[in-house]
């Protein structure tokens, strides 16, 4: 193994490095070397000895340092990615097209999105600290794996899977404790007001409409803060109704999503009553907003809304962290949009005939990576989607992943109209030569491709 050659390579200098001719031993516990300045140590010498031995306790050596240091800081960034993994495969697992849809749940399938996305930055962080090590040769070593072996065991926010599944049912425990002294059974109206009183008076959540922090992305942040979009803020209502045995659905309008709960009398959720409708109630103030699409909606429009099912709702979670963590990898970049380099993609654009990998805009590795993730579990949900997997290879482009991104625009202009996939041909030709290009100059070779 590398690992062990670099050890013992290290623990070679290292013994150069004592200047101690005598016999010595590695005191593990501490990470020093210990020596018998007489040459003479051993179990017996020390017990007959009247005076303790003169132990001279020295710092190991940088190299030697490096060595453990890599050993533990590669195993925590295995372990990381592992979780990452297992993540992924439990999230699949959730929302395989094998379950029935009334069986997945929202809030288990969100948790594991987050536990893929932290442990990725996690990671990364591992990735960060081995280098500073390495760069400043310090001597202290790298802490052991976590104590948690699975990712329901990883925590998120100081709490872990578990935990945060208990928080929805302590919610739905304080709305029946609301409810208690209103004494009025199992009125409609009564058991919605008293999960709003609970989300927003007690709990104080707040439903953001532009969304500019991760922290209102994620299921956990979100039960955390009280800060969140208004897609996680209906996971949540829809969770705490469904723990009281109340059924939501819910459907997009526009940029909003709207929920509701499932009655047979539509006509009973826009009847004013103290200046509310029960529709009003659960989907705040987007309804009565003349600028939102949510505001033409009524009794007999309802009913012709298609009702998104689970997968749905999850894929809308997912598109938002597509949009956020895109919108903070281009930051740099200001107005650049997923899809345009495809505008250049003509015949009389001098500016594009030559293929070069310089000219790709650079962004924010870890946010591009975390947009790429979202869309990666989007593209599960939806594969035939032919929109997501082109954003999802230009997401791949501009990572510089030329051959992946290939792959994906080549399967995506099998699904596309043929305008688009016109367009895609020609994009997915340069593609090809900037792979060529790439593989060209990691052989150390010089030079631009163009096209002829």
């Amino acid at each position: 193994m590398m690992v062990s050659s670099a050890m013992k390579v290290s623990s070679s200098v290292a013994m150069v490095s004592l200047d101690i001719c005598t016999r010595c031993s590695f005191d593990g516990r501490v990470g020093c070397w210990i020596g018998n300045e007489e040459g003479k140590w051993n179990k017996l010498a020390a017990r007959r000895s009247t005076k303790a031995p003169n132990i001279r306790r020295l710092r190991i050596s940088p190299l030697a340092s490096s060595a453990l240091a890599e050993t533990r800081g590669s195993s925590r960034a295995k372990f990381y990615k592992e979780v990452q993994k297992d993540a992924r495969e439990k999230f699949t697992q959730e929302i395989s097209f094998q379950s029935k849809d009334k069986d997945i749940s929202l809030a288990k399938a969100l948790l594991y999105v987050a536990s893929e996305d932290e442990a990725f930055m996690a990671f990364n962080r591992e990735i960060d600290a081995y280098s500073l090590q390495n760069e400043r040769r310090s001597a202290s070593l790298l802490s052991d794996t976590p104590d948690w072996k699975c990712v329901e065991a990883m925590p998120l926010a100081g709490k872990n899977m578990s935990d945060w599944m208990a928080e929805l049912d302590s919610i739905a425990r304080e709305v029946e404790a609301e409810l208690v002294p209103r004494d009025i059974g199992c009125d409609l109206a009564e058991v919605l007001d008293a999960v709003n009183v609970v989300l927003f008076k007690s709990r104080g959540f707040k439903r953001s409409s532009v969304i500019v922090d991760s922290k209102c992305s994620y299921l956990h942040s979100v039960l955390s803060s009280g800060y969140c979009s208004a897609i996680l803020l209906s996971v949540i209502y829809i969770e705490v109704c469904r723990r009281l045995n109340l059924t939501m659905v819910g459907s997009r309008i526009g940029e909003d999503f709207l929920i509701w709960p499932q009655t047979g009398n539509p006509e009973e959720l826009f009847k004013v009553t103290s200046g509310h409708s029960l529709f009003g109630i659960v989907n705040g103030k987007c309804v009565n907003d003349p600028r939102s699409k949510a505001s033409d909606i009524d009794s007999d429009s309802l009913s012709g809304l298609e009702i998104a099912t689970n997968r749905d709702i999850i894929g809308i979670a997912l598109a938002n962290l597509v949009r956020l963590h895109w919108k903070r990898a281009s930051r740099a970049n200001h107005g650049l949009m997923l899809t345009s380099p495809l505008r250049s993609v003509d015949n009389s654009d001098e500016k594009f005939k030559k293929a070069d990998a310089s000219s790709v805009p650079l962004l924010r590795p870890q946010d591009l990576r975390l947009a790429i993730m979202a869309s990666q579990r989007l593209l599960i949900l939806q594969p035939h989607n032919w929109a997501l997997r082109r954003d999802h290879g230009m997401m791949l482009y501009y990572s510089r992943e030329y051959e992946e991104a290939v792959q994906e625009l080549s399967i995506c202009m099998a699904f596309a109209p043929e305008e688009e996939a016109e367009v895609l041909e020609a994009f997915v030709e340069k593609l090809h030569l900037l792979r060529v290009e790439s593989s060209w100059k990691s052989l150390g070779r010089k030079g631009r491709l163009t096209v002829t």
